[in-house]
């Protein structure tokens, strides 16, 4: 499970301090049975890739490749409900049977097609492009995509939600970035859901994720030339 190391925002609350997306913007990734550790690092043969995990074993699947020296990212947000008259909290995985893995080519290979311990990971394929075989192939992310969905995530506000385009009516086409609350820095698309205005941060190929309710006054207009 991916956990946040030493950030604090001035109020007190968990926010990745980085809207650049450097390494120590993304939490660690933290294996739940060894305690074993892998911090996000940058390298040119690596890419993020996305595995579909079935039966509801994504944290199983995100130990295994974290004990195997993979930083892996799961996208989780708080829930609260009443058992027993009595409130509990907990971390519900926000995409659901998904797990980003930032690893290599053959490192994906093994995973999915040469690794019996966790024969129930597969490629969640890119099914807007097809390789030279006309096969789709497996869907990786942007670095700039996956920066702005950890920024927007790792905070696991209660009031993220996963959606689809026909669920926002998005306000005009310019971008913006979040410059105060728990969601300061993140960057995306201004758009109404579930009757909020909040901000839309996409994943290509897989769907928008949007932020709370984000007062206008929290919000400045990006210069897309120069990011």
């Amino acid at each position: 499970m991916s956990t946040l190391s030493n950030v604090t925002t001035r109020r007190g609350e968990s926010n990745p301090p980085s809207v650049r997306f450097a390494p120590d913007a993304f939490p660690e990734a933290k294996s739940s049975k060894t305690g074993v550790t892998v911090r996000y690092a940058p390298a040119p043969d690596k890419h993020w890739y996305v595995f579909r995990v079935s039966y509801g074993r994504v944290d199983k699947a995100s130990d295994f490749l974290v004990d195997n020296g993979t930083y892996t990212y799961i996208a989780k947000k708080m829930v609260e409900k009443y058992v027993g008259g009595k409130r509990k909290r907990y971390l519900q995985t926000l995409i659901p049977n998904l797990l980003f893995a930032y690893t290599t080519e053959a490192k994906a290979e093994e995973y999915v097609n040469n690794t019996p311990a966790i024969s129930y990971l597969s490629y969640y394929y890119n099914h807007f492009k097809q390789d030279d075989d006309q096969k789709n192939p497996p869907l990786t992310v942007s670095d700039k995509e996956m920066g702005r969905f950890v920024l927007a995530t790792s905070n696991r506000n209660k009031h993220l939600l996963f959606v689809q385009p026909s669920q926002c009516h998005f306000k005009g086409g310019e971008e913006v970035r979040v410059i105060d609350g728990p969601f300061a820095g993140v960057e995306g698309s201004v758009a109404r859901v579930a009757g909020q205005q909040r901000v839309v941060v996409s994943l290509s190929g897989i769907g928008l994720i949007s932020t709370a309710y984000i007062p206008t006054a929290f919000l400045r207009p990006i210069d897309t030339d120069k990011t």
